[in-house]
């Protein structure tokens, strides 16, 4: 799994990290970071579907998000009963810091 999350999270590093390196033009020096760039590649992928170029970022945004949720689901699938026994050892048995204090009060040290 932790070969799936790299393939995963690869692309999403790249592309989101040139996006915004290239939108805020802090191009480095290189012409593929640059903000003139990245107009022209949004022009283009907006021509060709047919859509205009400012939803694109968005569009992009919002299938990273449903990968991720569907990414995170086969993961809590694969680990169900391990997720299913944390969870009922929080509700059963609370932890040792957690207890109720009894009614006694509180007692000063010099009593």
């Amino acid at each position: 799994m932790r070969y799936v999350f790299a393939v995963w999270a690869t692309p999403l590093v790249l592309f989101w990290g040139w996006y915004f390196l290239s939108i805020n033009d802090l191009h480095f020096g290189y012409p593929i970071l640059s903000r003139p760039l990245n107009l022209a590649i949004f022009d283009l992928y907006g021509e060709l579907l047919g859509v205009e170029p400012a939803k694109i970022p968005w569009m992009i945004g919002k299938a990273c998000i449903l990968d991720t949720f569907i990414l995170l689901g086969i993961w809590a699938f694969r680990r169900r009963k391990l997720i299913a026994e944390k969870v009922r050892g929080w509700s059963s048995s609370p932890q040792p810091g957690m207890r109720r204090v009894s009614g006694a009060g509180r007692v000063h040290p010099a009593e």
